[in-house]
């Protein structure tokens, strides 16, 4: 099985040493940032009618997981259901639409093999009637909890289904399941592109400006990207593989995209950053760099957003 590496020929993945020193020196002489401001995720109720609909539509889950309906396709991406990840990190607001109410997906996308991001309960909750698209090396997994509608991409590699082309692209990030497994799993984003428009989804990187130029130069042009903006502190650790608020914009940026959507804040608590923290220095930055304000969304969970040119419709409405 191949090592993988970024475009840049880095692996930022930490071993164990850096995982104690954070863990336990940090917290040991008090240098780990302290949440003291109480803070709830927002959260809209919604029944999961409106991902019936034939209309294209945007609906976050949480954490990494949106389920989206573009190209006559219902797709939802990294989806995790589950109240805690790996039976320990729980879960700290409820889906966005209970997994009951989802209708059949017939697209799962899944950007690498994290435990937050390729959550095996929730894929087989998902079953084998929806088609798996998931980079190289992953699939294994899949196909040994018995899910075998899977695809395989490389970086550039496409899967037409219907009217929706999904196209997986780099990333600066790395993978790890099991120790023995570091880095054997390609990692990536993905590119949905469909006659209504085309949707990306980063999931998990670091700012790298060689990836999103690459993106803007090779893919199709961007109407809505899903950017991650927590899991950034402390920067030592986390910001060779996670991005923070400021770097999202820049990356936003550089991918030439129309609409910014949030993700990766708030579901659950994985780093050190105050839970509220990202969407605030995400507003801060997004004026600061004096970007229409239409352009830029941080949704509630359960809140679904249409994805039309104008982004006037409900941007954090559920239902």
């Amino acid at each position: 099985m191949p090592l993988y590496k970024n475009l840049d020929g880095t692996t930022p993945d930490k071993g164990l040493s850096d995982i104690l020193k954070w863990q336990l020196v940090d917290r040991l002489t008090g240098k780990r940032k302290r949440d003291h401001v109480p803070f709830e995720t927002p959260f809209v109720p919604n029944d999961g009618k409106s991902l019936s609909s034939s209309s294209p539509r945007l609906t976050w889950i949480g954490h990494a997981t949106f389920v989206m309906r573009l190209g006559g396709q219902l797709v939802a991406t990294d989806p995790i259901w589950s109240n805690r990840i790996q039976g320990a990190v729980p879960r700290l607001v409820q889906p966005g639409v209970a997994f009951v109410d989802v209708p059949p997906l017939d697209v799962v996308t899944v950007s690498h093999s994290h435990f937050d991001h390729l959550d095996m309960p929730s894929l087989k909750m998902i079953g084998n009637k929806s088609l798996f698209i998931v980079p190289k090396d992953n699939a294994e997994l899949l196909r040994s909890a018995g899910l075998t509608n899977v695809v395989e991409l490389g970086w550039w590699e496409s899967h037409t289904v219907g009217g929706l082309t999904v196209t997986h692209v780099p990333s600066h990030h790395w993978s790890m399941r099991m120790p023995w497994d570091r880095n054997k799993r390609l990692w990536g984003g993905f590119l949905y592109q469909s006659s209504e428009g085309v949707a990306y989804h980063a999931g998990d990187t670091a700012m790298s400006e060689m990836v999103f130029e690459q993106i803007a130069e090779k893919g199709p042009r961007i109407d809505w990207a899903m950017l991650p903006i927590g899991a950034y502190d402390p920067p030592w650790f986390m910001q060779p593989q996670h991005m923070g608020p400021e770097e999202a914009v820049r990356a936003f940026e550089l991918l030439g995209a129309k609409h910014f959507f949030a993700m990766h804040w708030g579901t659950f608590k994985l780093t050190d950053e105050p839970l509220g923290e990202p969407p605030q220095r995400l507003r801060k930055r997004w004026s600061e760099q004096a970007l229409d304000a239409s352009r830029m969304t941080i949704l509630d969970i359960g809140g679904s957003r249409d994805l039309v040119d104008t982004g006037t419709s409900s941007a954090e409405a559920g239902g």
